[in-house]
């Protein structure tokens, strides 16, 4: 099956700013707990359109994220009908190839897998996801020295390869389920494009 998504892709965690996991240090906490959220802009897989959705993961590390597995918990659209679910998760469960089974090789556990209301939003250049009764998380690019972006490309530890992702400050994260609980203001966060296929 042939499929390909392109959208916008962003992150928030406890690190403080910039992620040291980007280069693949330790995080400055010592532990890592993230959320990441994918709004698929325009998307396919086998023909079957995945365009408008979005996807979310809370994920925690124990350790360095390049060599401590994962506890992920995933969260679908729930606007997705029953084939657009079970491609998603298809996808982002690293079944179908490409780039996110290099991602989904770190994962460890799988706490669960839900349907939910995403909401997803860039206003002013701040990009925010709420899950409600689960999630909230905003992040604002981070001024550089003529205030502009402060970008970084070619990361080692990259979610969107070929993109170059722009740091920005985390306002403000909460998070409960799963039996995890973190509530974070002014860490770091990173947005960019993304664009992922079988081809990759």
């Amino acid at each position: 099956m042939s499929w390909s998504l392109e959208g916008t892709y962003f992150e928030s965690c406890n690190c403080d700013t910039a992620c040291p996991c980007l280069f693949l240090s330790p995080p400055t906490q010592g532990d890592c707990t993230a959320l990441v959220g994918w709004h698929i802009e325009t998307g396919e897989h086998d023909g079957l359109p995945l365009s408008g959705l979005n996807v979310a993961l809370a994920v925690h590390s124990e350790g360095p994220m390049p060599t401590t597995q994962w506890t992920v918990a995933v969260y679908v659209d729930e606007r997705a009908d029953e084939a657009q679910n079970a491609a998603i998760v298809q996808i982002f469960g690293g079944q179908a190839g490409g780039h996110p089974a290099r991602l989904a090789s770190h994962v460890g556990r799988i706490a669960g897998v839900r349907q939910v209301p995403i909401e997803f939003a860039v206003r002013d250049g701040r990009h925010s996801l709420r899950i409600p009764e689960i999630a909230d998380v905003e992040i604002e690019p981070f001024p550089g020295q003529d205030g502009g972006p402060v970008t970084v490309r070619g990361h080692p530890l990259c979610i969107a390869p070929g993109f170059p992702g722009t740091i920005s400050a985390g306002r403000h994260l909460t998070y409960s389920d799963h039996g995890m609980t973190w509530s974070l203001t002014d860490k770091t966060g990173v947005f960019s494009p993304f664009a992922y296929s079988d081809r990759d």
